[in-house]
């Protein structure tokens, strides 16, 4: 009988061989915006994993929506380019039904930072900080930028970057769009209250919070029909007078009606105080509730790294799809794995099949 982590996936008009996502991970390895050699490897190794959905890092639609330096965008022809010979690159490798989609994003006022390995906060003077933008004037923590408010027109031409850069992500040769409300970036700062204090049509109820986003999306649906969007949110802010789960399960449900064709689950992100109980699979109760609200399929994220753990996630019906972030980064070969332990066929490229036999070892398959 195939484990239900290996049965395929039907997502808008895409197919997927098998419920394993790798999730958007940032690099912090750009060249203004444009991939580089460390994102040759990097998609080329998502290629090669097995995992039917592969979603490369945050990807940000105007330059002042980096989070750092060296955050990927698709607001350049060079951009544009570097993305799409990248992208070719990881296809000629790619395990057969792969499908690889490109996260948009906006980092709104956590822009303007150092890489991780560089400290992490906010960019000083003599690092070539930018002003941010939110939807309130309000900084992310004690001693960060303080972010100016986006008037009325500059939300209409954001919302015209996002569908400058679908077009872009068309023309590179991606299968679907990710467009990422959640992490406390820009479209999660108009969602929860902890950050958006406007009074106008963008700001006050949640149906206004969340009008941006679902604009987007429309948009973007609208402007790459042939293209499946999807999108990525914070069910909950893990902070007293912040987002709620009951919340998080509405906005799942307005970006449905607009056109999303699945929600993938997380959460927090929008402030130094929440309070996040981490373990293994932290979220999945989260993705269980939205499930519970929406017909489209819906995807956990979290600390999933075990594949009898994946498998009764998919299983149990507590989502459709499971996405690993630092498990693939610690074993690229994870999709492996789960199989051998779950009793299933490798799919490797003929070229590393000798190898299968020793990972049947590893986990002690017969």
């Amino acid at each position: 009988m195939t484990a239900q982590l290996f049965s395929p996936i039907a997502i808008g008009d895409l197919e997927f061989p098998n419920r394993i996502a790798v999730a958007p991970m940032c690099q912090y390895s750009a060249d203004d915006g444009s991939a580089s050699d460390w994102h040759l490897q990097q998609w080329m190794t998502y290629a090669l994993t097995g995992a039917g959905m592969v979603t490369v890092e945050m990807t940000d639609v105007e330059r002042r929506g980096r989070i750092t330096h060296g955050c990927h965008g698709l607001y350049s022809d060079h951009n544009e380019a570097a993305a799409k010979r990248t992208l070719d690159a990881a296809r000629r490798v790619a395990q057969p039904g792969t499908k690889f989609g490109v996260q948009l994003a906006h980092a709104g006022r956590k822009a303007s930072c150092q890489r991780p390995w560089e400290g992490g906060g906010p960019l000083q003077p003599h690092q070539d900080p930018w002003q941010t933008v939110s939807a309130s004037d309000i900084p992310f923590d004690t001693d960060w930028h303080t972010p100016r408010a986006l008037a009325e027109d500059e939300i209409h031409a954001l919302i015209g970057h996002f569908v400058k850069s679908a077009h872009r992500a068309e023309r590179a040769g991606f299968d679907f769009i990710e467009i990422h409300a959640a992490h406390g970036y820009l479209l999660h700062q108009f969602i929860s209250p902890l950050s958006n204090h406007r009074k106008d049509q963008w700001g006050g109820s949640l149906e206004n919070r969340v009008r941006l986003a679902v604009e987007i999306v429309k948009a973007v649906k609208n402007a790459v029909p042939k293209m499946m969007v999807g999108a990525r949110i914070s069910v909950t802010d893990w902070v007293d007078g912040g987002l709620t789960v009951d919340e998080g399960v509405k906005v799942a449900q307005a970006l449905e009606q607009a056109g999303a064709a699945y929600i993938c689950c997380s959460s927090g992100g929008n402030s130094p105080l929440q309070q996040i109980p981490t373990g293994p699979g932290y979220q999945v109760h989260l993705a269980e509730a939205v499930k519970r609200a929406v017909r489209i399929p819906v995807r956990a994220v979290g600390m999933i790294d075990d594949a009898r753990q994946a498998e009764e996630i998919i299983a149990g019906g507590r989502a459709d799809i499971v996405a690993l972030a630092r498990a693939i980064l610690s074993d690229p070969r994870w999709p492996w794995r789960a199989a051998a332990t779950l009793g299933e066929e490798i799919r490797s490229a003929p070229q590393l099949a000798r190898s299968t036999s020793l990972m049947k070892k590893w986990v002690g398959a017969s």
